[in-house]
């Protein structure tokens, strides 16, 4: 399929996380890195990394994707279903994650689907991934920010971003 993400505004962002001699690093990937989530995941394995690696994505004010790569295992996660019917990235990932596509009458609450458990051995548990993609008041930036702090690499992510979208 040849989804492309529309109207890119300056809250978009994808980024990657990897441990190097045991400190958090973060990257800025390119916007088109992200306009299809096999780039996406793609673009994640070029990074060598001997824990891993983690991408970040933000759209708009309406949802984030992460993923975890750990070896071979890909784990998923997308902050809220809803989205695939307005945004080809979130559509990509229920398609991935082989979930339909909510009908519009399914669209009255904030749903997180995927691997809620993808950064459990890291310090953030399901339940609390599931009430922080759940949170209307935060933008998914501030989401992202708020699980960088508590994996430990608030202030990486804090220095890409300023790269990304500015301080």
């Amino acid at each position: 399929m040849g989804w492309t993400m529309t109207e890119v505004s300056s809250s978009d962002f994808s980024v990657v996380v990897y441990r190097e001699d045991d400190a958090w690093e973060t990257e800025v990937l390119p916007a088109a890195s992200t306009e299809r989530l096999d780039s996406f995941i793609h673009a994640l394995r070029q990074q060598p990394s001997i824990g891993g690696t983690i991408g970040l994505a933000a759209v708009g004010d309406d949802f984030f994707v992460a993923i975890r790569l750990l070896g071979s295992q890909v784990s998923v996660f997308l902050s809220d279903l809803t989205a695939a019917v307005d945004w080809p990235l979130a559509r990509q990932v229920l398609d991935y994650l082989d979930i339909p596509v909510p009908d519009d009458e399914d669209l009255d609450q904030v749903l997180p689907v995927g691997d809620l458990s993808i950064f459990a051995d890291l310090g953030v548990d399901e339940m609390e991934l599931g009430a922080l993609a759940g949170d209307l008041d935060l933008f998914p930036d501030e989401v992202l920010a708020s699980i960088a702090r508590r994996l430990g690499f608030g202030p990486a992510l804090e220095r890409a971003l300023d790269v990304a979208i500015g301080p």
